[in-house]
């Protein structure tokens, strides 16, 4: 009896490794081109940041500027607006409702391209924006010229990420990481020869972003057009400004907010498969977290050493080290429980959730470390780590208390309210070319 018992628990303990080993391969079939495609895109913006700061301290101050606050708040805004395209698109090849998703990804596009140029005035007039908010006039003046450079970029964002997420959805995304790594190569080329060959600064290392970024984006469209993604795309439609609404609707609480493994099984109807790719997503991501929680700690001053050559730079950076550290492995928590709510559809409730945690706790609580009890820099960004505390606590709560069963149901009905079939599909595009006519 006790050897029939033993051995039951040694085929259960065999086949939970085997399952966790195929979810990994899953996993990382997915996430490795997509951590690819990150790293190096978000590269780029280093390797720049790295060429301007050897041109001069007020070039580095004003770049510094436009990246932390101008392109990070465009970049979460049509990054967060994008993962509609990933709820969407994943749950839509989850229930083989192939063809939709190149209708989701012509509409999530048109979307977030007006929402570029909606930010566009934050872009054009960023320099006064910074003096009036009591940032000295050389750096906004400087920061103002750069941002002009950076125009470019919100359209590289709108149209980059989202077929990335569209191509994710379908484990086709490792042309995306191919093109993303080829274009940071060349950006470093250009990047050596525009600014340190020919001495073109500001201008050169601008334009070596610019064109590297938007070679990723040529050859993604290369990529989709070109017949590579033969049952998901199926030419532009008109059908796609059919019933907008509801995608903007889940578009804003995006953007609002910033797995698809996730929405694939939703949309397949597999809750028991859903649960277990959060297990393993999850502690894959923390053991990624601590691997740079350590690299953090321990190379503090030669990564301060890439950007500039000041003495109190780089010391200032040893002391902000250990913040850095536990700010990524928190981030490794967080991007985790977030990718879930965005695979399960659940925008809305986690942008309620981010502002509550960062304008209700963490905003105020860095403001008073650092303006009441002197803290400064630390102070805040110590207020910016206990919003992202709050926040990893409530979505660990709600994830460990979801129903997903539920979760496959709501999955369903979101699919069979927005389908379209082929024939709905050209009854739309018939409507919409009389409406133009009449």
């Amino acid at each position: 009896m006790e050897e029939r018992l033993l051995g039951s628990e040694e085929k259960d303990s065999n086949d939970l490794k085997g399952r966790i080993l195929v979810e990994n391969k899953k996993i990382w079939k997915v996430g490795f081109p997509a951590m690819l495609a990150r790293v190096t895109q978000f590269g780029m913006f280093v390797v720049t940041q790295a060429f301007i700061g050897h041109v001069g301290e007020l070039q580095l101050a004003g770049y510094a500027l436009i990246q932390i606050i101008t392109i990070r708040f465009a970049n979460g805004i049509l990054l967060g607006m994008s993962s509609a395209t990933e709820t969407l698109c994943g749950q839509a090849f989850g229930a083989r409702q192939y063809h939709m998703m190149g209708i989701y990804l012509q509409r999530s596009c048109i979307i977030n391209l007006i929402t570029a140029t909606i930010l566009l005035p934050v872009f054009i007039f960023s320099g006064k924006i910074f003096r009036l908010l009591g940032e000295e006039e050389e750096i906004s003046k400087t920061a103002g010229y750069i941002s002009l450079w950076f125009i470019p970029i919100p359209y590289f964002f709108s149209l980059a990420i989202t077929i990335q997420q569209y191509l994710q959805t379908q484990l086709k995304n490792m042309i995306v990481g191919w093109l993303s790594a080829y274009s940071f190569v060349l950006h470093v080329l250009l990047s050596w020869i525009f600014v340190s060959r020919l001495n073109w600064g500001i201008p050169g290392a601008m334009s070596a972003m610019n064109i590297s970024s938007w070679l990723v984006v040529i050859g993604e469209l290369v990529y989709v057009f070109g017949g590579w993604c033969p049952d998901t795309w199926r030419g532009f439609t008109l059908a796609a400004f059919t019933n907008p609404i509801p995608v903007i609707k889940l578009s804003i609480s995006s953007g609002v907010m910033l797995c698809v493994r996730v929405s694939n099984e939703l949309g397949r109807g597999d809750a028991k498969a859903a649960k277990f790719s959060v297990k393993v997503i999850f502690f894959t991501s923390l053991c990624i977290g601590v691997f740079f929680f350590v690299v953090c700690l321990a190379f503090d001053r030669q990564i301060a050493k890439l950007f500039t050559n000041e003495k109190e730079v780089i010391h200032a950076v040893f002391n902000l080290s250990p913040l850095l550290a536990f700010s990524v492995l928190l981030n490794s928590f967080q991007s985790v429980l977030t990718g879930v709510a965005v695979g399960a559809g659940r925008q809305s409730m986690v942008a309620y959730i981010n502002i509550s945690s960062y304008y209700i706790f963490g905003v105020p609580v860095g403001l008073i470390l650092g303006y009441v009890a002197h803290l400064e820099t630390k102070g805040i960004w110590i207020g910016m780590i206990i919003g992202v505390v709050m926040q990893v606590t409530v979505l660990g709560y709600i994830t460990s208390r979801t129903n997903w069963d539920e979760q496959v149901t709501k999955a369903s009905e979101r699919l069979d309210n927005w389908f379209l079939r082929p024939s709905e599909e050209s009854s739309a595009e018939n409507a919409i070319e009389e409406r133009l006519n009449g």
